[in-house]
């Protein structure tokens, strides 16, 4: 593929410096834009040196406007993620993720992008009663974060209706992988699980473990991300983005070789996520490499990472579980 010109929002973060790493592996130039809420320099220690990094919020449009003069394609991928700090500050997250994304938009246009990538949320699916979901489920966001993920997604599709701006959508579900975080009472579960192993201590299952998900390698994800570039097939389309294939929390703590302690269920979490994948198969040609044993395999191989981690301790953990209450009753 020829060089091209790329921005990553928030490609300090977990997924965006993979896909990052990933760019520049193929000889791309990257511009990151990132506000380090979420995101870390840490993560971007290989690539530093070869990208332009602009520490801005993007909300502010008229701040990162000038970046995207002369870029071809934009990975949206800046948000705030989290279900219980989206209740406790909505607006937060209606400015980060539904004006923020307004805000790219509207630099994509101004400089006539050549297609927006954007990083929906299986969330927006609420708790389906199709297993396993396809795009054509019925939409029902259960908490402030899936509704504003899916706010944005409905941007990039009127925009692209109106402006002819083009785009791919793709509904992520359960990501996983190094560099994950693992701070946060609501940090990501695997990054979570793997700093309570180096500490020692019993891995937190919500609810009684039963409860299963469709976990992705983040190499499967970014490989999905980059097929869409230049694949006509995918242009102004909604993917699904996991495996199709569900595991229990159970399971995951015995594959890490965990103990367990438990805290109560959260209120409206669905039983059960997978993705229906058909149509990522037929427009993409993409299906995922990485089995969920080999996947673990490779976090145990780079436990280093994390032990370089703020741990989760259990005096968050109990606060979680209160806070969590407390909003959700």
């Amino acid at each position: 593929m020829k060089s091209k010109r790329f921005i990553v929002t928030g490609g300090a973060g977990f997924i965006g410096s993979h896909l990052v790493d990933k760019l520049l592996d193929k000889g791309h130039k990257v511009t990151v834009i990132d506000n380090l809420s979420n995101g870390r320099m840490s993560n971007l220690h290989k690539s530093i040196d070869k990208i332009k990094f602009v520490k801005q919020n993007i909300q502010n449009s008229k701040k990162i406007d000038k970046y995207f003069k002369n870029v071809d394609y934009v990975f949206h991928l800046a948000a705030l993620a989290d279900i219980v700090p989206s209740i406790q500050n909505p607006k937060e997250y209606f400015d980060s993720n539904v004006d923020g994304t307004l805000s790219v938009l509207r630099c994509c246009l101004n400089h006539k992008i050549k297609k927006i990538i954007y990083a929906a949320s299986a969330s927006c699916y609420g708790i389906s009663k199709e297993i396993p979901t396809s795009e054509k489920s019925k939409i029902s966001p259960q908490y402030p974060y899936a509704l504003t993920k899916r706010l944005g997604e409905e941007l990039v599709l009127h925009w692209s209706e109106v402006y002819n701006l083009n785009f791919t959508s793709f509904r992520l579900f359960n990501v996983y992988g190094p560099r994950s975080r693992t701070t946060g009472a609501y940090g990501a579960m695997f990054g979570v699980f793997l700093a309570q192993k180096i500490a020692n201590k019993p891995m937190t299952i919500v609810g009684n473990g039963k409860q299963k998900r469709d976990f992705t390698y983040v190499s499967d994800v970014v490989e999905g991300l980059l097929k869409s570039i230049h694949n006509k097939k995918s242009d102004n389309q909604i993917l699904n983005l996991g495996t199709g294939r569900a595991v229990s929390v159970n399971q995951i703590v015995k594959m890490l070789n965990g103990r367990k302690t438990y805290i109560p269920k959260r209120p409206g979490e669905p039983d059960i996520t997978v993705a229906d994948i058909t149509k990522i198969k037929k427009y993409l040609n993409w299906k995922p490499k990485i089995s969920i044993n080999l996947g673990i395999k490779k976090l145990l191989d780079n436990i280093d990472y994390w032990k370089k981690a703020p741990i989760w301790t259990s005096t968050k953990i109990k606060y979680a579980t209160k806070d969590w209450f407390k909003y959700l009753k």
